[in-house]
């Protein structure tokens, strides 16, 4: 299945999760048996605690998800895995869906991204490149190097490369796997240790393994946890894959899009589908929380001066024949001009996407000697449309990502009242809540309601912050004629 490309090497370590975990006889049982056999992503929620999250992006992506990993159980992983048993001599052995979900989020929670080189990954590979290098080098005969995508049959392309090395044959190659010991790391957003790849074995003795290295400069307390850096993730993330959140996450972010299928049901459909195509516009985009430090209303927060010089200077090269005035506000528009270029394109009227068109055939003749662009296309767009008409788009979208937010659970007020109950209990899993219909009775919060009510609470803090925004910028480009 993987050498005909129906799965991903992901695939094939979840399989292996899973069939060692029902083996009577694993050589892993030690390691399995420390791992928890529960987790607090989405999909291990009941049908209770999935709607704390109606009305998120989180909720949504949970119910796609769980569709996808139970046909890809069905139709690829049950059989397998019981036909592996029955050659291992496990007869009775039966394996359910619970088994492969359990495998997704071992792997999913714990897994990193390691740089390793080649030839340590294909040592075979790399062993009969030598050989073959050294009978071309003999007989004189010239021979091309196979190239990385021949070697994984494409797999490889799932995975960041290192820039500047592909092809090489020193090349670094980022794989996935599970580390056991490493992986026990929880995150903090201030760790305490990081880990590092010995490459040559001089730290530790023995080449391409990993160790972990204390990050602070006084001496490491005993009794003290070791914890690592997931990296600058929102809430969303955290809870998707690792089933935790942080109150007050500093990195987190809000996703707003424009629906794909919408865009058959504005005027003009196709012809605005060709623009957004010529100009590589995203229909989405991530507004991550310290956007709002250099926006309207920062909130004590500092604006970055250079960054506002940089987005100056480029947007005022953005002008077509420089008759279009400059916004004022151009400097404190928190919004990514890919995200907007794709709303000036969706909001275009009639006239101004005739103008786009007579611009675009003034640049490149009638006859279409070469194709424009995609900075020439936004250039034509922009000085066609100015910024209204995406800034009203904008508006209405985070405005229907508010409603939806507070259309299930209530504002962000709401939310804050419920955590308030919650505090008061160190344990969150036995945090108790008054919502209940008999007076002087408490009813339980499991932590992963918790954890939904903390990851939906910023992210109607972030729709209310960023649709003021919008609001704001909108009122400025109308006022300015834009």
């Amino acid at each position: 299945m993987f050498e005909e490309g129906e799965v991903d090497d992901r695939f094939l370590m979840i399989l292996f999760l899973m069939l060692e975990r029902l083996r009577n006889n694993s050589s892993w049982k030690p390691y399995l048996d420390m791992l928890p056999t529960t987790f607090g992503n989405p999909l291990w929620f009941t049908d209770d605690e999935l709607l704390e999250l109606k009305g998120t992006t989180l909720y949504r992506a949970t119910e796609l998800q769980r569709k996808r990993l139970l046909s890809l159980y069905e139709d690829k992983a049950k059989g397998l895995v019981q036909k592996l048993l029955i050659l291992d001599g496990d007869l009775e052995i039966e394996v359910c869906f619970e088994d492969f979900l359990w495998a997704n989020s071992v792997f999913w929670t714990r897994a990193l991204n390691i740089p390793l080189p080649r030839s340590y990954i294909f040592p075979q590979v790399q062993e009969d490149q030598d050989i073959q290098s050294s009978l071309n080098h003999d007989s004189g005969v010239s021979h091309s190097d196979i190239s990385a995508g021949d070697l994984t049959d494409g797999k490889d392309e799932e995975r960041p490369k290192v820039p500047g090395v592909d092809g090489q044959s020193n090349e670094t190659v980022w794989v996935e796997g599970l580390v056991p010991g490493i992986d026990f790391c929880n995150h903090n957003l201030k760790a305490v240790a990081t880990w590092e790849v010995d490459g040559t074995g001089m730290a530790i003795g023995v080449p391409q393994s990993m160790y972990l290295l204390s990050a602070e400069k006084t001496p490491f307390q005993m009794e003290k946890e070791i914890t690592i850096s997931y990296g600058n993730k929102g809430n969303e993330e955290l809870l998707y894959l690792y089933g935790f959140v942080i109150d007050n996450n500093p990195d987190e972010y809000l996703m707003v899009h424009y629906p794909v299928e919408a865009i058959q049901n504005v005027p003009f459909a196709d012809s605005k589908m060709q623009l957004l195509e010529a100009q590589k516009a995203e229909m989405r985009c991530l507004l991550p929380k310290r956007l709002l430090a250099h926006g309207f209303f920062p909130e004590g927060a500092t604006s970055n001066d250079n960054n506002s010089k940089g987005k100056a200077e480029k947007i005022c090269s953005f002008s077509w024949s420089g008759q279009r005035r400059m916004p004022s506000y151009i400097n404190k528009l928190v919004f990514p001009e890919e995200f907007l270029t794709a709303l000036r394109t969706i909001a275009m009227q009639e006239d101004e996407l005739f103008k786009v068109t007579s611009f675009l055939e003034e640049l490149v003749g009638s006859e279409g000697v070469r194709q424009p662009t995609d900075t020439e296309v936004k250039t034509a767009v922009w000085e066609a449309c100015g910024d209204s008409g995406a800034l009203q788009l904008l508006f209405d979208l985070l405005q229907t990502k508010v409603m939806d937010l507070e259309e299930n659970s209530g504002t962000e007020d709401c939310d804050t009242e419920l955590l308030e109950k919650a505090q008061d209990v160190k344990n969150v899993e036995q945090c108790e809540s008054k919502d209940t219909d008999e007076p002087g009775h408490y009813k339980l919060m499991s932590r992963n309601t918790w954890s939904s009510i903390v990851y939906r609470k910023g992210q109607k803090q972030l729709a209310r912050l960023f649709l003021k925004e919008a609001e704001h910028a909108l009122h400025l480009s109308l006022s300015e004629g834009g």
